[in-house]
C-alpha cells in the first residue's frame, strides 16, 4: 500500500498576529511550513507529499528555503474550512496512495518517529490518530463559577498526524453533513474503529505568539531533528 500525506497550510492565523498566513510566519529563521515538511520528506512512511495552501507564496518560499521538494507529488488552494482544504488535497492525490496522512504545519514540531508510528497503526488497523491523554484536572462552569468536575480518566488531546485508509476518509467527507474540527471525527461518523496512537506532548499546535516563542526554543536547542 502507498502513503500520500497532505500538509495543510491554510489556515489564517490571526491569532498569531505575524501578518501573513501561518504556514508562511518565520520559525527559526524559515517558514513555519517547512519544518513538517522537511519531517515528512526524511519519513520513509510517506511516500508522496500533497501541500494544501496559499501555492505560489509557498514555492516561492520553499525554493528560498533551499529544501528540495523531493516528495512534493501536488500542490493545491486551501479552502475557507478545512474540510475544504483536505478534499481539495485528496483531488490532488494520485490515485495510487491509498492510505493518506493528513498533518496541520502548525505542529512544525512533529518527529519522524510520531509520523512512523501513526501510519504504521494506520495502516494496521485502517485508521490511526496521535493523541496524548489529559493531565490537568477539567472543570466544567458557567461565567465565574465551578459547576462541576469532569473526569478526565479516557479523555484525550487529539494531534495530527491522522492517517486513514483512503475509500474512508474520501467516503467520510463525502458524507459529511455538519463541520468536523479533524477528520478522524468523520470518519468515527461512518462507524469506523480510529486507532489511538500514542502522541507527543512536544508536538505542540503553534498558535499564538507564546507558541512561536516556545517552538523557537527548542529549535535553537535541538538543531538535530528527531
Amino acid at each position: 500500500m502507498s502513503v500520500g500525506a497532505l500538509l495543510l497550510c491554510a489556515g489564517r492565523g490571526e491569532r498569531l498576529g505575524a501578518g501573513v498566513s501561518k504556514a508562511l510566519a518565520p520559525l527559526a529563521g524559515r517558514p513555519l511550513f517547512t519544518w513538517s515538511l522537511e519531517t515528512l520528506q526524511r519519513s520513509s512512511a510517506i511516500e508522496g507529499i500533497v501541500v494544501v495552501g496559499p501555492v505560489r507564496q509557498a514555492q516561492d518560499l520553499l525554493a528560498a528555503s533551499g529544501i528540495e521538494p523531493a516528495k512534493i507529488v501536488g500542490w493545491s488552494e486551501g479552502g475557507r474550512e478545512r474540510q475544504q482544504s483536505v478534499a481539495r488535497g485528496l483531488a490532488a492525490l494520485p490515485e495510487r496512495f491509498t492510505t493518506v496522512a493528513i498533518h496541520d504545519c502548525a505542529r512544525a514540531l512533529v518527529s519522524g518517529d510520531l509520523v512512523a508510528r501513526v501510519v504504521g497503526d494506520a495502516l494496521r488497523f485502517g485508521a490511526a490518530i496521535a493523541a496524548v491523554p489529559l493531565e490537568d484536572t477539567l472543570k466544567r462552569g458557567t461565567l465565574d463559577t465551578i459547576e462541576t468536575t469532569v473526569p478526565r480518566q479516557g479523555l484525550y488531546r487529539a494531534q495530527t498526524p491522522q492517517a486513514f485508509r483512503r475509500d474512508w476518509l474520501t467516503a467520510a467527507h463525502a458524507s459529511a453533513r455538519t463541520a468536523a474540527t479533524d477528520d478522524s471525527a468523520l470518519v468515527e461518523a461512518l462507524g469506523h474503529p480510529v486507532h489511538l496512537t500514542p502522541g507527543d506532548p512536544l508536538n505542540l499546535k503553534i498558535t499564538t505568539p507564546l507558541d512561536l516563542e516556545l517552538a523557537e526554543a527548542w529549535l535553537s536547542a535541538h538543531p538535530v531533528r528527531p
